[in-house]
């Protein structure tokens, strides 16, 4: 790289927040790792390696005073953001629609919704005022922002409204050189999606293990994306295990 870029990966502890985090510092950029749990955060710093600057911030993505605090230690230690990955989520216990308490659907919003808008917000406002201006977002939707898994509700619902987050940005963004797209992910290997060796609820309702693929797969993608100039954009691309059941019938 012939300049410092800056970027933000929320959720960056575990999973392929930390795949990414660590993929974009050895590209050789400065990385904030954003999450609840600052040892997790700690740990991903540890692994980039003693040359790679991370700036780990303690953050509730869903609490707007928290990430107030987040990019507002963003603009005091980089002094500007070139990418954003919007990826902080969570599951909810499977259930049918109408055995969802409120609160879990509550929750599901504020993390895999609402904190991909603060954040959004807070990048967008920073690389509309920067110099150069602009800057890239991507948004970590799902296989299930096309197709929902049985009893996925508050999952389904928000990935779904995660792709017109990412339509709006990308529209709202031309003007400040501000560039927005989607990544869409199938069952890659993580904590998250280990449940998926043993087996998963299929659409039939039987249960059958799925396959999974390496998780930086998907970080080698972000990496991609994240290189184009800003004159270039991948809106949407999904990344997925080869023979998971999306495409057809069953």
């Amino acid at each position: 790289m012939d300049e410092k870029k800056f970027a933000l990966v929320t959720g960056a502890g575990s999973g392929i927040g930390k795949r990414v985090a660590l993929a974009l510092a050895a590209e050789g950029y400065a990385v904030a790792l954003a999450g609840r749990r600052t040892d997790a955060l700690e740990a991903t710093a540890h692994e980039a390696g003693p040359s790679a600057r991370c700036l780990v911030q303690s953050t509730d993505v869903g609490n707007p005073d928290s990430v107030a605090q987040l990019f507002e230690r963003i603009t005091k230690e980089f002094g500007r953001l070139d990418l954003l990955f919007n990826n902080a989520g969570i599951f909810t216990k499977p259930a049918s629609i109408e055995d969802i308490p409120f609160e879990k659907w509550k929750a599901a919003l504020d993390v895999n919704l609402t904190g991909y808008f603060l954040c959004t917000q807070g990048a967008f406002r920073i690389m509309k005022a920067q110099q150069p201006r602009g800057g890239r977002i991507i948004n970590n939707g799902s296989i299930s922002a096309h197709a929902p898994r049985p009893q996925a509700t508050c999952y389904t619902t928000t990935k779904h409204a995660v792709t017109g987050l990412t339509k709006a940005t990308s529209l709202d963004g031309r003007a400040y050189d501000i560039a927005c797209g989607q990544i869409d992910i199938g069952n890659a290997a993580s904590d998250m999606t280990d449940v998926m060796r043993t087996g998963v609820m299929q659409a039939d309702g039987s249960i059958r293990p799925e396959p999974l693929m390496d998780v930086d797969h998907v970080a080698r993608a972000i990496v991609y994306m994240a290189g184009l100039p800003l004159d270039a954009n991948v809106q949407f691309m999904t990344v997925m295990a080869t023979n998971m059941p999306f495409i057809g019938r069953g």
